[in-house]
């Protein structure tokens, strides 16, 4: 059974998502404020679904901590905020998806079981090699000489995607299609922004820039 933490101040709001994510059978621990959750970010659960704007610090500064104790700690941002801009800082800080109220409760099931599904109920593969590094599909690790790299969720993606596609090229929007989903709105420059961060944590990685199309992974 997974663990969802949630974090949102509108208390009326709080007990119907709350009501809605435990019908699916998951186990729902809720807040209204930043600092009560954040005092329990040490209990790891599987999702945290945060809302932006609270009474005593933004989802932002909550994301920092959360991510900050395990970067691949899945991350649904919410907010009564639809700006584009809440959206890329979000994604850039590491979130995986990002819901503007109001939103139907049935919405952000649904995108909590996609990322549950995706983040936990990876396919059962074998380890992909590439030079130095080892890539566990089933785990989600990757590893060099045996030590395992910290990865969020998001770069883990990108990172397999590339991997069991060496040497085809790959648009920046099909990167976000493949990584954030065909839900995705917003700028595609996050892409970017992500590869950057992959490539600082693996620089071994042969992932060339294609100028005017996005990037491809050579063989190493």
């Amino acid at each position: 059974m997974h663990t969802i933490y949630l974090v949102d101040d509108e208390v009326n709001l709080n007990r119907v998502l709350v009501k809605y994510l435990e019908q699916e059978g998951w186990n729902v621990r809720s807040f209204t404020d930043g600092e009560s959750a954040a005092k329990a970010i040490s209990e790891q659960p599987d999702l945290w679904v945060l809302d932006i704007m609270l009474p005593d610090m933004d989802g932002f500064q909550l994301i920092k901590r959360i991510k900050a104790h395990n970067e691949a700690t899945p991350v649904i941002f919410i907010s009564a905020r639809d700006e584009d801009i809440d959206k890329i800082i979000g994604l850039e800080m590491g979130s995986d998806d990002y819901i503007a109220k109001p939103f139907l409760p049935r919405e952000l099931v649904i995108r909590v079981r996609k990322i549950l599904a995706r983040t936990y109920a990876a396919p059962k593969k074998e380890a992909i090699r590439y030079g130095d590094y080892v890539i566990y599909p089933e785990k989600r690790v990757i590893e060099e000489d045996g030590v395992e790299i910290d990865m969020t969720s998001k770069e883990y993606d990108l990172l397999l995607l590339f991997a069991t596609q060496i040497g085809t090229p790959m648009s920046r929007e099909q990167i976000l299609v493949s990584v954030w989903g065909d839900d995705y709105f917003g700028s595609d420059r996050v892409v970017d922004d992500l590869v950057r961060r992959v490539r600082k944590k693996l620089p071994k990685l042969e992932l060339e820039t294609i100028y005017g199309i996005g990037y491809r992974l050579v063989a190493a």
